[in-house]
């Protein structure tokens, strides 16, 4: 699988409880964007209407190879493709206090564009400090054994 684009900033402001790979409706133009990794997934979540999952605010810039007519919104919001029990699950999940679902990556999956969704819990800004901590932790301490310290 590889990996298009990714959403870094979700690890450090969420504490990431549960994923779900999920399917994405793209225009013909927006794909060929997609293969050029024209992507960005910054400041994007997920929110359920009417039994359906759609993402908004990921941009997709628009193909440059388009003609007139066919060019959409870069930032419109795109339906995302899951099974009714996992918009049910999530959608229970995302009830409670300080969830949210956020899309975590863009992948490709054989020839299918798909999207890795996180269900997600807020971080507070100890708890940030704290992961920041234990990473320069773990990375003197993979210094003093490869001796470069």
């Amino acid at each position: 699988m590889k990996t298009i684009a990714e959403n870094r900033q979700v690890r450090h402001e969420y504490f990431i409880e549960d994923t779900y790979e999920a399917g994405i409706c793209l225009e013909g133009a927006e794909v060929k964007s997609v293969r050029n990794g024209s992507v960005n997934l910054k400041d994007s979540f997920c929110y359920i209407r009417d039994g359906e999952v759609f993402v908004k605010n990921m941009h997709i810039a628009v193909y440059d190879k388009v003609g007139a007519f066919n060019s959409k919104d870069a930032k419109r919001d795109r339906k995302l493709l899951l099974h009714k029990r996992e918009i049910l699950k999530i959608k229970s999940l995302e009830q409670q206090k300080g969830y949210a679902l956020i899309p975590v990556r863009l992948y490709f999956d054989r020839a299918l564009i798909k999207m890795e969704l996180g269900v997600c819990k807020g971080k507070h800004t100890y708890d940030k400090k704290e992961t920041l901590k234990e990473r320069d932790i773990a990375r003197t301490a993979e210094r003093q054994m490869r001796g470069n310290y």
